[in-house]
């Protein structure tokens, strides 16, 4: 049972890839997919534990690669998150962790074929809301390496990967040391990163570790999330 979730607006469907939200059973409770995409320690596994407010994925520094294989986590339900139609809507965050990409292990064949059963496995009903594209922000976004999680997420996502992509700025603190402001970062980037910041029509948060408690932190970032999937009208992407 499906149902279109913005009436009144003109919801792009394209391919067969696409169906539109998944129909809310309950009408006070909302599920979101999320799938995290990024280089070897950009930051993924600690992202998604403050996307779920838990310690669900192992996050810890080493000069290699520390995931090796996708997981899904599932957060608890934060009643009161938003408001629909006059009702308080409890959301519930579900996210793929996947493997960096390049990987100092596991070759690009092989970690892409294990992110692409893994989307179809946990998301192949329910569909995916928002893959989120880890990035440091004190690394230059230049060169091959930090393109390559972006060509993957285009192979598997398809045509329309930009309405379905957004960008997640991890160690976001490293510009305040800096003394930048986020818009005097952005304005600085890369031209690599403006481009994709436009096909990505702009969808991107900051993550910031120090100064902010990690609620709050994951508090700002869920409701920025929240922003663009509304933004699409709450479709999805499924996977065969």
């Amino acid at each position: 049972m499906k149902e279109q979730l913005c009436q009144g607006e003109r919801c792009l469907c394209g391919e067969s890839i696409f169906k539109t939200g998944k129909a809310m059973t309950d009408p006070n409770k909302m599920i979101i997919n999320l799938a995290l995409f990024g280089m070897t320690q950009s930051g993924k596994s600690s992202a998604g534990n403050i996307l779920l407010g838990s310690t669900d994925f192992h996050s810890s520094f080493a000069p290699c690669s520390v995931t090796t294989c996708c997981s899904l986590g599932r957060s608890c339900h934060l009643h009161s998150f938003m408001r629909r139609g006059g009702l308080e809507v409890a959301l519930q965050v579900q996210v793929l962790d996947t493997p960096g990409y390049p990987h100092s292990r596991l070759s690009k064949k092989y970690v892409k074929q294990e992110v692409k059963e893994a989307l179809a496995h946990h998301f192949g009903q329910g569909g995916l809301h928002l893959a989120l594209l880890v990035q440091r922000a004190d690394v230059p976004f230049c060169g091959q390496e930090v393109t390559d999680p972006v060509q993957m997420i285009q192979e598997l996502l398809g045509r329309a990967w930009m309405n379905y992509t957004a960008i997640l700025f991890t160690h976001a603190e490293k510009i305040e040391e800096a003394g930048l402001t986020e818009d005097k970062y952005l304005h600085e980037a890369s031209d690599t990163l403006i481009t994709l910041l436009n096909s990505s029509q702009h969808k991107y948060v900051f993550q910031y570790k120090k100064g902010k408690s990690l609620n709050e932190q994951r508090m700002k970032i869920l409701e920025r999330i929240m922003e663009f999937i509304k933004e699409n009208c709450y479709q999805v992407l499924t996977f065969k």
